[in-house]
Order: C-alpha cells, then structure tokens, then sequence
C-alpha cells in the first residue's frame, strides 16, 4: 500500500472513530434528556439513587403475639391502632406510651391490641397538598409488615420501620430500603421479596384504610377501643399520640363499666 493509501485509510478510520463518537455523545444526551422528562421512574434506572444507611433497633419484648396482635383475645378490651410509619406522632407513641400499654394491661390480660395501618395515609395526603404525584412509601411500609408476620417477625419490623423512619416521602420506604431493613430484621429475604413485590398485601393495607375512614378516623395514630356490655358493643376512640395517662383513664373507665354490669 502507498503512502498516500495509509493516509486516505487512516483518515477514513478516523472519520469512523468521529462519527462514533458522535453517535454515542447523541444517545447520552439524549437518554439524560429522556431520565428527566419522564421523571423519577427512569432516573432511578439510569441513574440509582443512594440508599440511606439503616440503624439499628431492639425489638420491645411482647406477650403471645399473633402476627399483628398481642395479647388475650379474649381480654376484656380490644385496642385497634391505626397508624402510618411516616408518621412521627406513631414513632412516638411506639417508643413511649406503648410499653406502658403492654406492661399495665397486655401483660395482665385485660387488653388485645392489634396495629392496623392507615393505608397510604400519609402520601396520599402529601400528594393532595402538594399536587404531584403520589408516591407509595406509607402504603408499601404497610404490605413489608404484613409480609414480616408471615414470618413471625411482625413486631421487628414494626420497630425497625419506625426506629427507620426519615421523615415523609423522603425515601425511608422505597423498596430497595425496605429489603434492607427486612434483612437487618432477620427475614428471609427470597421469601420477603417474594410477598412484597406480588403485593400480596395491598387489599389488607387498603382494607385498613376503608375500615379506619368507617371509624371516623381522620388522622395518625388513632386508637379504636372495642368493648361489650350487656351483650351490646360499644367503642371509644382515642385521637394521637396521647400521653400514657389518657390511655390509662379511658381504659380503667371501661374495665369499671364492664365490672359494673
């Protein structure tokens, strides 16, 4: 080959390499424009967003625990709470008001107390006040505890959720987080995976939510207190995250009016 043939292949090859090159500068600039008009959904795939780090937690000890009750069911009193794991007040009582619950009156077999989520309360409500999209963090926070009691770890999760909990819709709960903490609980993560993506819980979780709406529940938490007497059943209901000593007068109230029957 002649000197002037290297030169006219070599400046063909780089014409090849240029064009390329532009080809592939072309596809990125344009994935990147697509990422950020089709929004979150493609970024998150193109682009993953860093998952935060997850704490630790001890898991309150609780009696005879079924799934997501404990207790007697055939205790006098039955306790439903409605609650969100993005809610701070829920967090709170969790941590505060719950283990005087359970040491004065789960233990002693006067109360069933049964956590029922609130639905995708929280997002929803973000969403309607903010006008974007709404997201599903309450909602699969919800499904990942019901998924945890199908391995007798409804508890743990429960407190790792909360002990997790960064504020709302910030990413506490995506589900890659989700599997993070269900691993730290001590699940077994094929199975956990399994339930959580078939989203084999959404109708409890929306059940939840209908039920709540029924009792006149309107916010997180909320505790619907269940009771007969004379063969009638009556309710009261207990709005937030209130102090032991308003637990404490409700149901003392209650067991006094059923001792009086």
């Amino acid at each position: 080959m002649s000197k002037r043939e290297e030169l006219r292949a070599k400046r063909r090859r780089q014409k090849r390499m240029q064009a390329l090159f532009t080809v592939g500068a072309v596809v990125v600039f344009s994935l990147l424009v697509l990422a950020f008009v089709a929004g979150p959904t493609l970024r998150d795939v193109l682009f993953p967003p860093e998952i935060p780090p997850v704490a630790d937690w001890e898991t309150l000890p609780r009696p005879s625990v079924n799934r997501n009750s404990m207790g007697d069911p055939n205790a006098p009193i039955k306790i439903e709470e409605f609650s969100d794991f993005q809610c701070p007040y829920c967090g709170r009582f969790s941590e505060e008001t719950e283990p005087l619950i359970i040491e004065n009156y789960i233990k002693t077999g006067k109360v069933y107390f049964t956590y029922r989520s609130m639905g995708n309360w929280i997002s929803q409500n973000i969403a309607r006040a903010t006008g974007q999209k709404e997201k599903s963090e309450s909602r699969d926070a919800a499904m990942a505890m019901y998924c945890a009691a199908d391995q007798d770890k409804f508890w743990e999760m429960h407190d790792g959720l909360f002990a997790n909990d960064l504020g709302e819709d910030v990413g506490s709960f995506t589900r890659a987080r989700l599997r993070l903490i269900a691993e730290k609980a001590g699940l077994n993560l094929d199975e956990f995976d399994a339930c959580l993506s078939s989203e084999k819980y959404l109708d409890q979780v929306n059940q939840d939510y209908q039920d709540g709406l029924a009792a006149g529940i309107n916010g997180t938490p909320s505790f619907l207190l269940i009771y007969t007497v004379n063969g009638e059943v009556r309710q009261k209901l207990i709005v937030g995250a209130q102090p032991f000593s308003v637990f404490q007068a409700e149901i003392d109230a209650i067991l006094a009016e059923i001792a009086a029957q």
